[in-house]
């Protein structure tokens, strides 16, 4: 057997100043192909044979014939491999990676190929029938939340790919609501419908009960699990049969023919019924199709043209009032063509979707940067989305966030971690920058200070137009990406005093690539503490610093997160009198606190001035005294963990005329810590919504388990032969969890867990966990 390296063409990879080391191949199995065209009815939708495309190819059509779209998906439903597919099918990689194998295209870190899981997004961009199609593959894991966060902030639409045999899971429900949040239109995916116990059934069932989405289904399987050889096209009614030519079946030819009444009499009643059923569904959600319906073809559904249809489920599409369906197995090379039919039918161009701040900018330029990654040749390449106006390399920008001017010198064209260098960036796209120091996730790029001010006021006229605040016109202007608050920390420690400063310097590029990475330092010990969303993202980063910057460094143990709130209301008044050289600094403060009831958990104090105090303060001084009362609820009294769910009112101020800021906000900031210990403090503690695919013989030991951890089981689910227990476990009591639930269920369960809310501890725990943190147990 012959052996080859896979490798993109030179020319794909020919760009000043690209360092060698940036390209690695990959090896694979080199087979010579006999295809044999069956009935002149086989159809090849990749690129012709020969070599593949190069990246330089890439077409740059109008903005209509753009798509930028995300791969969203609970973890191992099939993302990156769909993924792989796309990239095979439209001819911009020569042969087929495989997750298990660590040879896919989007998986290129290390870590990624020894996990075989996407632990960070990844941009390629191709083209499919004369369209673009700026396409980034999201991690499924819990932990890596923000990634997808960040990228569907900048995306269009969205394929949501499901495991044909689990249907919604954890996960998905997640990333579902961050589309919701930042409506995206999507398409669904049942992928793995050749797995056992697949069901397109259920798996629809499923997206209708737990999404509470309308799926309008355009496909039907013909088979399903090991019987799973190809799909029906509802709204052509054409039959897509895949048949392999050799031994190798790489899913390029596939047999595609009207469907008759003679082939199968009980497939061709099943789509009919299927096809009348979405045009009713697409009636019920669309007035123009509606009257085209009850018109002309009320008396025949079957003439309803197939592209009159289409069009209605674009309309609904972006609309979002409901969602296509589409089937296949990605693993197995089927129904993949037809998905990328799909992107470019019915998710929206650019121009397609309304952002309000637009308008501001006329057709001056507005991006925003949403991804930064580190290369040790060339700096931080910064990924930006450009909504308006356009980039050329060796511009100048203006960062609005960091209020200051960068040169960026180059522009790159992601594939992975290959790029290659472009003249410039229209609207629309999505594209690398090399040359921008301080801009990070979320910083809004524009042409200069004098278009941002331009805007600026345009938006506040707007907003005195419509009554609207200001604040609103700030938070569109620099609208970026809300990333959550840890929950696990612990310490990490350089080999030697020596490498402190490399320990430093690695932390500080870690936390620019990834915002969810926290960083501080602990006042007491002088300890570098990380911060993550989980155990896996916390030894990822170890992993990353070890291989990435060449430090050993030394990881304390594992610890959870809580936070700290007050029992009752107290009042307290504090007195700073000191004299700096010839200046008297005086300031007598009094006041409040009271425990806030809400809903929604707020981390930031609520912050009120008694009548008699608002009247006569500066702003300056109404600053100062904020940051002082933020500043004590960073570090609670008891345990030094934040504060939050308070109130607080300044009942009275006394200010000598020469005391300076920082005295004022040191006497408020003594005044709340007096003040919070008076009221009481209650420790809470992460709780956790856990999830646990269990089979039958093994449930009674994953519940059993669950009761000793102080879980509360809110309910057991039926999927397929499977039970899914659903629960709420404090984080503090799962560490480990992984290991423990393989010992119980010989290998056979998985679970995710995902932040639910915090909640306080009863007082014997809490009598406890400040005994083992002062060292008393």
């Amino acid at each position: 057997m012959l052996r080859i390296m896979r490798k993109f063409p030179v020319n794909a990879l020919k760009s000043s100043g690209l360092c060698s080391k940036h390209l690695y191949f990959r090896k694979t199995k080199f087979r010579v192909l006999s295809v044999t065209q069956q009935n002149g009815n086989l159809r090849n939708y990749s690129s012709p044979p020969g070599d593949v495309k190069s990246l330089r190819s890439v077409i740059n059509p109008h903005i209509s014939r753009i798509r930028n779209i995300g791969i969203m998906a609970h973890i191992d439903a099939g993302k990156t491999t769909t993924t792989e597919r796309m990239l095979y099918y439209s001819g911009y990689i020569r042969t087929l990676g495989d997750v298990d194998d660590g040879d896919t295209v989007t998986d290129f870190m290390v870590q990624e190929r020894e996990r075989g899981i996407t632990i960070q997004s990844a941009a390629v961009t191709f083209d499919w029938k004369d369209y673009r199609i700026n396409l980034i593959d999201t991690p499924g894991h819990v932990d890596f939340t923000v990634e997808v966060e960040r990228c569907l902030r900048v995306l269009d639409g969205a394929v949501a790919v499901f495991d044909a045999s689990a249907g919604v899971e954890a996960q998905t429900l997640t990333v579902w609501r961050q589309a919701d949040k930042h409506q995206i239109p999507r398409i669904c995916f049942l992928n793995k419908m050749d797995k056992t116990r697949a069901s397109f059934t259920y798996a629809v069932e499923s997206i209708k009960q737990k999404l509470k989405a309308k799926p309008l289904l355009l496909q039907l399987p013909i088979g399903e699990a090991k019987t799973f050889r190809g799909l029906v096209d509802i709204i052509t009614k054409e039959k897509i049969i895949w048949k392999p030519t050799s031994d190798l079946d790489d899913g390029k030819n596939f047999e595609q023919k009207l469907l008759l009444e003679a082939d199968d009499p009980s497939l061709f009643q099943e789509v009919q019924d299927a096809r009348n059923a979405l045009i009713e569904q697409v009636a019920d959600l669309d007035d123009e199709f509606a009257e085209l319906v009850l018109g002309e073809y009320s008396e025949n559904f079957d003439s309803i043209p197939a592209d009159k249809l289409q069009s209605a489920i674009r309309r609904v599409t972006l609309a979002q009032k409901a969602v296509p369906v589409l089937c296949g197995s990605a693993l197995k090379n089927k129904g993949v063509q037809p998905l990328l039919d799909a992107v470019i039918m019915y998710l929206p161009a650019p121009n397609e979707r309304s952002y309000e701040f637009l308008q501001w900018y006329k057709d001056d330029l507005c991006a925003l940067a949403f991804k930064v990654l580190h290369d040790k040749c060339r700096g931080p390449l910064v990924f930006i989305r450009v909504y308006s106006g356009s980039l050329k390399p060796q511009s100048a920008v203006y960062n609005i966030n960091k209020s200051c001017t960068e040169r960026m010198s180059r522009l790159l064209l992601p594939f992975a971690d290959q790029q290659i260098e472009i003249p410039s960036l229209m609207p629309g796209n999505i594209a690398l920058t090399v040359g921008l120091k301080q801009s990070a996730t979320g910083d809004t790029i524009v042409s200069s200070k004098a278009s941002a001010v331009a805007a600026a006021r345009r938006a506040e006229r707007d907003a005195a137009g419509d009554k609207r605040s200001t604040s609103n016109v700030e938070s569109l202007l620099l609208a970026g990406v809300e990333i959550p608050d840890p929950v696990f920390f612990c310490t990490v420690e350089p080999p030697s005093m020596a490498k402190q400063q490399d320990l430093d310097n690695a932390l500080s590029c870690l936390q620019r690539e990834d915002p969810s990475l926290k960083v501080k330092l602990d006042p007491d010990t002088g300890q570098t503490i990380l911060c993550g969303m989980g155990e896996l993202h916390i030894e990822i980063i170890h992993d990353r610093i070890k291989r990435e910057y060449g430090i050993e460094t030394y990881l304390g143990p594992l610890q959870i997160a809580y936070r700290e709130t007050i029992l009752n209301a107290a009042q307290a008044t504090d007195t700073l009198d000191k004299t700096v050289g010839d200046k008297r600094h005086f300031v007598t403060a009094e006041l409040e606190v009271r425990p806030r009831s809400g809903e929604r958990a707020a981390t930031k104090p609520v912050i009120e001035y008694a009548a008699s105090v608002i009247e006569g303060l500066p702003k300056e001084l109404q600053g100062a005294i904020e940051n002082g009362i933020t500043n004590s609820c960073i570090q609670g009294p008891l345990l030094g963990f934040p504060v939050q769910d308070i109130d607080v009112t300044l009942q009275s101020l006394t200010v000598h005329p020469d005391t300076s800021h920082t005295m004022i906000s040191a006497c408020v900031s003594r005044c709340m810590q007096k003040a919070l210990k008076k009221a009481g403090i209650q420790v809470l503690e992460p709780l956790m919504n856990l999830e646990i695919t269990v089979s039958e013989d093994h449930l009674s030991a994953a519940l059993a388990d669950l009761a000793q951890r102080r879980g509360s089981i809110q309910e057991i689910q039926s999927r397929q032969d499977n039970r899914v227990v659903v629960a709420a476990v404090p984080l503090a009591e799962m560490m480990g969890y992984s290991t423990v639930l393989r010992s119980l269920t010989s290998g056979s369960a998985t679970f995710t867990l995902e932040l639910a809310s915090y909640q306080a501890l009863n007082s014997q725990e809490q009598s406890a966990l400040l005994q083992r943190r002062t060292g008393l147990v």
